[in-house]
């Protein structure tokens, strides 16, 4: 039981800095993203994060304001957050209106953020090891698998991440597994629920109740 309860606490922090992924991206020139590997950025990235995390007290209390700071300014960059707030909401994405699919995004951005902000707090010694990589030059979406290690059982984490066009502009994440469970197929079913009893504003409407909820908690 008490491996289970540290495996879940690591899994919880592996999201969370996957989450936070890019924390420091700020001070890598634009050029560096393009022309770097994935596997490398992805490596390169999560060691920042992890130094940011453990310098931050008010990141590692859980300050959702701070981490939401964060996550507008370094974390947005990498991330191809429209295609995976779009892929969770599925058929129904392609049916709602500009403004539905800003609130979604939007709302979808504050959830992850509050879930996974009480989780940081159980950063202390781990490390990031970057799996062996099988991509090739060519691919333009590719599969970057890692391990969390620290307390108890190491934690799988892995990244799917697509070549983004344009010079300069490199390669972004749109979905990420956490011990075997990818974030876009969990939400996907939850999301779905909603949508067939309540429609797209049902789902946004309960989004937002929740991270109310959440903000007051």
């Amino acid at each position: 039981m008490k491996n289970a309860l540290l495996r879940r606490d690591l899994g919880r922090w592996a999201a969370a800095a996957a989450l936070a992924l890019g924390a420091s991206t700020g001070l890598v020139r634009p050029a560096l993203a393009a022309d770097e590997a994935p596997d490398a950025l992805v490596k390169r990235l999560s060691t920042e994060v992890l130094d940011t995390i453990k310098a931050d007290a008010t990141i590692k209390a859980g300050d959702v304001g701070r981490i939401m700071q964060l996550v507008d300014s370094k974390i947005m960059p990498n991330v191809n957050f429209q295609r995976m707030t779009a892929a969770t909401v599925g058929p129904a994405w392609r049916q709602a209106t500009p403004e539905q699919k800003q609130r979604l995004q939007d709302e979808f951005k504050q959830l992850l953020v509050r879930t996974y902000a009480g989780a940081l707090d159980q950063v202390s010694d781990q490390t990031v090891v970057i799996k062996p990589f099988r991509g090739s030059p060519t691919d333009q979406e590719v599969l970057v698998r890692t391990e969390v290690r620290g307390r108890g059982e190491p934690v799988q984490l892995d990244y799917r991440l697509e070549k983004t066009p344009g010079q300069g502009y490199g390669w972004k994440v749109y979905n990420l597994n956490v011990m075997g469970v990818w974030l876009v197929d969990t939400y996907r079913t939850q999301f779905a629920q909603e949508i067939n009893s309540k429609g797209i504003d049902g789902l946004i409407a309960t989004l937002a109740e929740r991270n109310k909820s959440g903000a007051k908690s």
